[in-house]
């Protein structure tokens, strides 16, 4: 059969992978794809760069527009990155008709319902597996491999930034800057690392797992979302005191009322799997009523581990481009028509155990004030000790399992009391 030829939006880190992995292993690539997989065109910004690495045998542009229209183009793969212009390019590769694969989260995670339902009224295949957890194949898992099951919840490390940054608070005992200068430093972090650490790169990536889980629509905009800038190197030590690891965790759970959406650090225990998930590394647990609980792990980013995530979705696009639509893998596991219309829950309305940390005037009678907030909020104490500091006192509780509006509302009352003296520290608990 003739090569399915393949048009490249973007020549960076995850460009330049794929392309490599492309010619590296195109023998093996055709005998799995049953044809050859051929880079016909390439958009990219700096021309004189890109002809040294890929020849005088591919078509180079520096607009996007020339690569998505061109008429010998089977496959648009989108590597840009950002939602304005990947949209306009994704959305005009659906309308000439060509495939669409991608390792773009941001644009899925604001788009992709736009980008799904244009895709199907074409009978368009749009490919993602490399947008979430780099080279660990956790789309296809929970789409194909798990289609069995009813999943009921899933949590994962999906972002390899704050991962690295939170192992070398806790392994090396630095500050959280610290920590971020030594990945920057080795390119584990961006310049503005703001979407990793604020953690909505992470919820980028889980509004997507939820919906594949749950057959919901995305729903990035009622994700729950916090970072790791105000984690202290305090609560990393504490959290170890207690039996606890803090990750930066995208949690998705169904309840009979609604989905829980968020992404926030969290106490893991530290004989779990994922607190002990080290560096850049990416770990995702899913759990379904029929096979229990499942482990993926691996390299979360970077170029060839991203790029064997799309070379993968390339063979996959090649083998059922002549399948009928209706035989072919729903984009977000579940049929376009059957989409549940179940509401991701506020977060108040969350469950779960917590670790507050408060700094107080070290004198009689301050316990049992804030033992008595939390009592009338019906918030139960797990656990509880007390560090000295100087003429104050760092008071650390485990709570068991409450309400979160109920958290919320007895930290607001602790936050007035007059012998507390800086900001609660609250963090949630997860025995995963």
């Amino acid at each position: 059969m003739s090569p399915i030829k393949v048009g490249l939006l973007g020549l960076g880190v995850v460009g330049s992978g794929t392309w490599n992995v492309l010619k590296r292993n195109a023998d093996e690539i055709a005998r799995r794809a049953g044809r050859r997989i051929e880079v016909a065109a390439i958009a990219v910004r700096d021309l004189e760069k890109a002809r040294a690495l890929v020849g005088d045998d591919v078509i180079l542009t520096t607009d996007g527009m020339d690569v998505v229209r061109n008429p010998d183009i089977d496959i648009v793969v989108e590597l840009v990155g950002g939602d304005t212009l990947a949209r306009e390019w994704v959305m005009e590769a659906i309308a000439q008709g060509k495939h669409v694969v991608t390792a773009n989260k941001a644009l899925l995670a604001k788009h992709g319902n736009e980008i799904f339902a244009a895709a199907h009224e074409r009978s368009i295949m749009v490919a993602f597996e490399a947008a979430v957890a780099g080279g660990i194949p956790i789309i296809k898992a929970i789409r194909e491999g798990l289609s069995a099951n009813r999943i009921q919840w899933l949590a994962g490390i999906i972002n390899g930034t704050t991962n690295y940054i939170l192992s070398e608070m806790r392994n090396r005992g630095v500050s959280f800057a610290e920590a971020l200068a030594d990945a920057q430093r080795l390119g584990y972090a961006e310049a503005d690392p703001t979407f990793d650490i604020e953690g909505v790169d992470a919820a980028h990536k889980l509004s997507l797992l939820a919906s594949l889980a749950f057959g919901i629509p995305v729903q990035f905009s009622k994700a729950h979302v916090e970072g790791i800038t105000s984690l202290a190197l305090e609560d990393m030590q504490h959290a170890q005191r207690l039996g606890y690891n803090i990750k930066l965790l995208g949690i998705t759970r169904a309840r009979e009322d609604g989905i829980e959406l968020r992404v926030h650090p969290t106490l893991v225990p530290l004989q779990s799997m994922l607190a002990n998930v080290q560096g850049a590394m990416n770990a995702v647990l899913v759990h379904g009523d029929a096979v229990g609980q499942t482990v993926y792990y691996g390299a979360g980013a970077g170029a060839l581990p991203t790029a064997s995530a799309v070379v993968a979705d390339l063979v996959d696009v090649t083998r059922l481009q002549t399948a009928e639509p209706e035989h072919r893998v729903p984009y977000l596991a579940f049929q376009h028509n059957a989409m549940s219309d179940t509401p991701i829950l506020p977060m108040d309305e969350v469950v779960s155990s917590y670790y507050l940390r408060l700094r107080v005037d070290d004198r009689p009678g301050v316990l049992a004030d804030v033992a008595r907030i939390l009592a009338q909020a019906s918030i139960s104490i797990g656990s509880m000790f007390q560090e000295p500091a100087g003429e104050q006192a760092d008071i650390i509780f485990l709570t068991h399992e409450a309400r979160e509006g109920a958290i919320n509302g007895a930290i607001s009352q602790i936050q007035n009391l007059p012998f507390v003296q800086s900001a609660v520290t609250r963090l949630r608990v997860e025995n995963l």
